[in-house]
């Protein structure tokens, strides 16, 4: 009964004029930068922190909540119509998805993307309303060796589930804990690392390297392709439902995709990206059935299955951000900034001190996924007419929000400086085909594991045995350690190289 009296607190929030229409903006600017091939979630929500400034908290988080979600929805529309993902977590969604518009059914491929993603994003905030309180109580039982130890656990399954290479992985965390080390050291006071440069002295700037390296970096690569390489899709989209035979089919893909999803999200580090190689990884291993299209040439369980594990994987994600206050990847790295922008501590405490911004946000997304559904199948048309926008006049707007949106946060140009500086590091990343993922959960956890190594050793009197002898953190490094020794073992890193392979 608890359930339904918060459930009733949240969708009296969530339900008001003004909060409406900050998911409505959210969902729309989620959908249009998923659409837009080289800008995602994390430089947009970056470049739009500043405005949140003068928003109530609940209708900032509501609104940075539907560009995440929104992003992960928008990413499958060129994904399928121009067999270019507008989102990472919408790279498998191409194989099957294009294959599917070329043969003239871009519209069910289109509405099995859509009614995948509502499914899964209402089962992923159900899975947040259900599970995130009793979360809330482990988490209270957490002292600074426990924080520690989970953030351990947290990079060690970034490098895990990273695409492609474990060494690239690793080396990007550890780059990421040393950029996290720039700055003025909280005990002592003294800078360390910034060269005798000021603007470095506070450490450098989460959002100018998000930016740099996604944003730009991606700016860059898709600048160095020729024209011709970006093909477009322009005939007519007809025939938006699927067939009963294509329901058939894809409903169970849903489910599984989204059960799957659920499960990932909340892993740190995973989310919607591991969470969509993966379900369409068991979807390939599952029979095909007579009649049925093989995959890799336009089966609608190939977009039906990662869409909706990427839309259950981008809703539970919240859960480690709202219970244990530790961002799992970069977006919700930035929604903990966006938390602090509005003096609020991310962690179990949010529940209790501030219910009506907890539960308004978890309503907000039964809404918020509603929305995307009416508003996107309709908006097919409107999203086609944008991708025919040349490149040349496309890149230079992204550019310049970007710069005013860093600029913005500090009122410094140094940080458009090293916006620049990151976005070539971001294109060398792209070229040696290393996930700049890790690097942004390592700068955001480094600086926090530091505090909490710490603050463990100063209440043990530095006695290490400390992280063994407390049952969770013990318990936690075990973990940590067996998924490191699993993932080195000969077979299982051949089975996860080819999971990650698009065939």
């Amino acid at each position: 009964m608890e359930l339904f009296d918060n459930l009733a607190l949240g969708f009296g929030v969530a339900f008001t004029f003004q909060n409406l229409l900050y998911a409505l903006l959210g969902c729309l600017l989620g959908t249009l930068i998923g659409v837009l091939p080289g800008l995602g979630p994390v430089p947009t929500i970056a470049m739009l922190l500043p405005i949140t400034y003068g928003l109530p908290p609940v209708s900032a988080l509501i609104m940075l909540a539907g560009i995440y979600y929104g992003a992960q929805y928008g990413g499958s529309t060129t994904a399928i119509l121009v067999n270019l993902p507008g989102e990472s977590s919408s790279v498998v969604t191409v194989i099957d998805g294009y294959q599917m518009a070329r043969k003239g059914r871009a519209g069910p491929a289109l509405a099995a993307a859509g009614i995948g993603s509502f499914i899964a994003g209402c089962f992923g905030t159900l899975v947040i309303a259900g599970f995130a309180p009793p979360l809330t109580e482990v988490a209270l039982k957490f002292g600074p060796a426990e924080y520690f130890s989970l953030m351990v656990l947290g990079l060690i399954g970034a490098v895990v589930l990273a695409s492609g290479s474990l060494l690239k992985a690793l080396a990007m965390i550890l780059l990421g804990l040393l950029f996290g080390m720039v700055g003025t050291d909280v005990n002592s006071g003294v800078a360390r690392y910034s060269f005798d440069i000021p603007e470095l002295t506070d450490g450098i700037s989460f959002i100018a390297i998000a930016m740099g390296v996604f944003g730009y970096g991606e700016i860059i690569s898709n600048l160095s392709k020729s024209e011709e390489e970006r093909e477009v899709f322009t005939a007519k989209v007809t025939g938006l439902m699927p067939t009963a035979q294509d329901f058939k089919r894809m409903l169970p893909a849903i489910m599984r995709g989204t059960a799957l999803g659920s499960s990932l999200g909340i892993l740190p580090g995973g989310g919607a990206l591991l969470s969509s190689f993966a379900a369409y990884t068991i979807e390939k291993k599952t029979k095909l059935r007579p009649g049925e299209v093989p995959f890799g040439q336009g089966n609608i369980r190939g977009v039906a299955a990662p869409e909706s594990a990427n839309n259950a994987g981008s809703q539970t994600s919240f859960i480690p951000l709202l219970t244990l206050g530790i961002p799992p990847n970069a977006v919700m790295a930035l929604m903990v900034g966006a938390m602090t922008i509005h003096n609020i501590q991310p962690g179990p405490q949010v529940m209790t001190s501030n219910p009506e911004l907890f539960w308004g946000l978890i309503a907000s997304m039964w809404i918020g996924n509603l929305m995307l559904i009416v508003l996107n199948l309709p908006m097919i048309g409107l999203w086609i007419k944008l991708l025919t926008v040349p490149y040349r006049w496309l890149f230079p707007a992204i550019v310049l929000f970007c710069a005013v949106g860093v600029y913005s946060t500090n009122n410094n140009t140094f940080d458009i400086w090293m916006v620049a500086i990151f976005g070539f590091i971001g294109y060398i990343f792209i070229k040696l085909g290393c996930e700049p993922a890790p690097l942004l959960l390592g700068l955001i956890l480094g600086p926090m594991m530091e505090e909490y190594l710490r603050r463990a050793l100063l209440i043990s009197r530095g006695d290490w045995a400390v992280f063994v002898t407390r049952p969770i953190s013990a318990g936690l490094l075990a973990v940590a350690t067996l998924l490191l020794v699993i993932v080195v073992m000969p077979s299982i890193k051949k089975k996860r190289e080819e999971a990650f392979v698009e065939d």
